[in-house]
């Protein structure tokens, strides 16, 4: 029997604008999904498509014109109180893309790590100086790196610093925004196996949001694919690595470099062009084709699409 997951973020129908009334700009288009305990959740699409504004909009950084994100069945878009705030504050956390430049570099480390809980209330010296060290030596960094600045630290080290300072809230969801992009190749894995060993060891739930598909398959449990503010197919990491049905996702698979030469100079791209859909007298409707797979379709494209998942099987 199957075990029914515990849902703790729902963003329903949300948009998110900028700019004048007049001349508006709709950065994410009703997007809607839902985000499980103890999941990774990638959200992936190229610049500019929306996914970092989607971020920002869920720890209320951006703010979101319409729709809502219910966390914990609390809806947390808008005005609300302030016992919920500072819980959310506490318990929803964020690791940003560029660890230079999100870390204060007028800053010590020891401040930085800890800034967040200054706004918990009265924290003594001493139980902060030991939250600090806690979180610095769950990310594999020296207590005594306290008092250094982030100048002195390398790429990866900033990174990890960007997530102790996370950590040290005890949150229960982090939205990691691009957070290995930055990092040369040889610390990208490093990070990653970091992310996953303390998602196990303290039952967190990630957002995890990235461009690269490569990444994405080895980090997360489900997958959704955003493209121009508007997600286009969602689906757990293998089935839609296996059975990928919208043509933008069919793009972003096939421009996955291949490890061996020969079959990466056979490879055929596939281009996306956005012309090939006829949505004037029959819009797209964001629709569940098969357990656990969504895609954004038309009636004429869901048909064509549920023939080709028969002839895969």
């Amino acid at each position: 029997m199957e075990t029914k997951r515990e849902t703790l973020l729902q963003v329903r129908d949300l948009w998110v604008s900028f700019g004048p009334r007049r001349r508006r700009f709709h950065a994410v288009k009703g997007v809607s999904f839902d985000i499980y305990k103890g999941e990774t959740f990638g959200l992936v699409g190229e610049s500019g498509s929306g996914k970092t504004t989607i971020g920002r909009a869920i720890i209320r950084i951006n703010e979101v014109s319409s729709g809502s994100v219910v966390y914990k069945g609390e809806t947390i878009s808008g005005k609300i109180p302030k016992a919920l705030d500072k819980r959310i504050t506490r318990e929803v956390q964020m690791i940003f893309q560029d660890p230079m430049a999100s870390l204060n570099e007028r800053a010590k480390v020891d401040y930085i790590v800890s800034e967040g809980l200054y706004n918990l209330g009265h924290i003594s010296s001493q139980e902060r100086i030991q939250r600090v060290n806690a979180a610095l030596e769950d990310v594999g960094l020296l207590p005594e790196f306290a008092s250094r600045f982030p100048h002195e630290f390398s790429g990866g080290q900033r990174q990890r610093i960007g997530i102790a300072r996370a950590l040290i809230m005890d949150p229960k969801f982090i939205i990691a925004d691009e957070p290995i992009s930055a990092l040369d190749v040889s610390i990208r894995a490093q990070v990653l196996n970091l992310m996953s060993k303390l998602q196990k060891e303290r039952s967190l739930t990630y957002l995890f949001i990235s461009h690269d598909l490569s990444v994405m398959r080895f980090i997360s449990d489900r997958i959704a694919v955003i493209h121009l503010g508007r997600i286009v197919e969602l689906a757990p990491t293998e089935l839609l690595f296996s059975h990928a049905l919208h043509p933008y996702t069919r793009a972003l698979l096939s421009a996955i470099p291949l490890p061996d030469p020969v079959a990466e100079k056979k490879k055929v791209l596939e281009v996306y062009d956005p012309s090939q859909h006829h949505y004037e007298a029959d819009p797209p409707v964001w629709t569940q084709i098969e357990p656990e797979h969504y895609v954004l379709a038309n009636q004429e494209e869901l048909e064509n699409y549920r023939k080709s998942l028969r002839q895969d099987f």
